[in-house]
């Protein structure tokens, strides 16, 4: 292998900031999880444009998937907001 060639299992560094973020919250159908997942990123994010927010239900209506565009200041900025939002016990999923 060259040096030249890319670790497919290094993933690729952000450059930041970086605009366009991509979060993704895997959640219980709960009107008050939604209301603490939002505010966990209203938090972490003040910038958020709730615009933006898609959700999509699951096939049988238990869970909920969000997905936000925030810009990610940094690394500690990332790692506080996906841990604040993994310590909820219907947040399922941060990624």
């Amino acid at each position: 292998m060259s040096e030249d060639s890319k670790d497919p299992q290094v993933p690729p560094k952000i450059e930041f900031p970086c605009e366009d973020y991509p979060v993704k919250v895997v959640r219980d159908s709960d009107d008050q999880v939604h209301e603490f997942v939002l505010e966990v990123m209203r938090r972490h994010a003040p910038d958020l444009d709730e615009g933006r927010i898609t959700l999509r239900e699951s096939r049988n209506g238990k869970f909920t998937s969000v997905t936000f565009f925030i810009v990610a200041t940094g690394e500690p900025q990332l790692l506080a907001l996906f841990e604040e939002l993994k310590a909820h016990p219907f947040v399922h999923m941060v990624l």
